[in-house]
């Protein structure tokens, strides 16, 4: 481990509390001038560093540098972790890892992405400083009818992890977004690898965008339809603490996911229920009312001739409120 790296660690196991630069010194085997020197340079990295004379060194709350030993220790867990400062696409980067054999759980995330990817091949923003992009690797021991349910799985487990930080409701609209004042604050995009017979996941990545601080890169159309925490709640959250929260959250999901009990927290937060609704399915657009949400979490909507729909997340690729 590089000194940047052992001194974060040392930061971020003292859990807020000053550490002297004398008990940095002697824990990393170096001395005080080179602890003096490596603090000047994480700064010039961009991490925000608060000093005391007679106290030592801590990382400051208002910090915002994304890292792997910060989020492990929040976590607390040795999970591969990567952090990236600029990437195209964290779930591209993922599915590279994962075809090499990457580990189960193992997490990539990035600062920013220049190709965030949507649903349907739509982009995701993606600017420096303002969101969490990570993409989980998986390795489900699950069968292949259990693979529908992990974006609906993974929605509760983001927003539980928002809500842990930030003390507000947060809300799913099917199948993959999270709302906050009515605003989307989130999406999620699953891609998934088949075994060789088709009958089971080879690995699952699943992608999460969260809009965590003001993002100033939002035209006006997308300002009238996505949000952030930040301005939902009036909160910075440390970026570092929602990655940790995220990936902790998501493996409770996970190890449950079979006995779809989650379902019924998802049904509590699910918004399009009740409300008339349009949907793209393949070349046709059908308007009805969504009902509700099945076991294998496909929506129900009822059309206008009484005809009843459960929409997969692969069959409706824009499910809106109708005007």
């Amino acid at each position: 481990m590089d000194i940047k790296k052992a001194f974060l660690k040392q930061l971020a196991v003292s859990e807020g509390e000053y550490i002297s630069g004398a008990a940095l010194a002697r824990n990393m085997n170096v001395s005080r001038n080179a602890v003096w020197k490596t603090v000047k340079s994480l700064e010039n990295d961009g991490f925000l560093i608060e000093s005391v004379t007679s106290k030592g060194y801590r990382l400051s709350e208002h910090n915002n540098k994304l890292n792997e030993e910060i989020i492990k220790s929040f976590e607390k867990s040795d999970r591969n972790i990567i952090v990236l400062n600029e990437v195209d696409s964290t779930n591209d980067y993922a599915k590279k890892l994962a075809s090499q054999n990457a580990e189960n759980g193992t997490a990539v995330i990035a600062d920013r992405q220049t190709a965030g990817k949507g649903r349907m091949g739509r982009n995701f923003v993606s600017p420096s400083g303002c969101g969490v992009y990570i993409s989980i690797i998986t390795r489900p021991k699950f069968g292949i009818e259990t693979a529908s349910l992990i974006t609906s799985a993974a929605a509760c487990a983001v927003a539980n992890a928002v809500e842990n930080l930030c003390g507000e409701r947060v809300n799913v609209k099917w199948v993959n977004d999270l709302y906050m004042n009515g605003k989307k604050i989130c999406g999620i995009l699953t891609e998934a690898s088949m075994g060789l017979e088709m009958k089971s996941l080879d690995y699952a990545v699943i992608g999460i965008g969260v809009n965590v601080r003001k993002n100033y890169e939002f035209d006006d159309e997308l300002r009238q339809r996505a949000s952030s925490i930040e301005e939902c709640t009036g909160r910075k959250i440390d970026r570092n603490r929602l990655c940790a929260e995220i990936l902790r959250q998501t493996d409770i999901y996970l190890e449950n996911i079979e006995s779809r009990e989650y379902l019924r927290e998802y049904r509590r937060r699910e918004i399009l229920t009740g409300h008339k609704i349009t949907a793209n399915t393949g070349n046709t657009c059908i308007e009805g009312i969504a009902e509700g949400i099945d076991d294998n979490a496909n929506l129900i909507v009822r059309l206008s001739d009484g005809k009843i729909m459960h929409l997969g997340s692969g069959e409706a690729n824009l499910c809106r409120f109708a005007e």
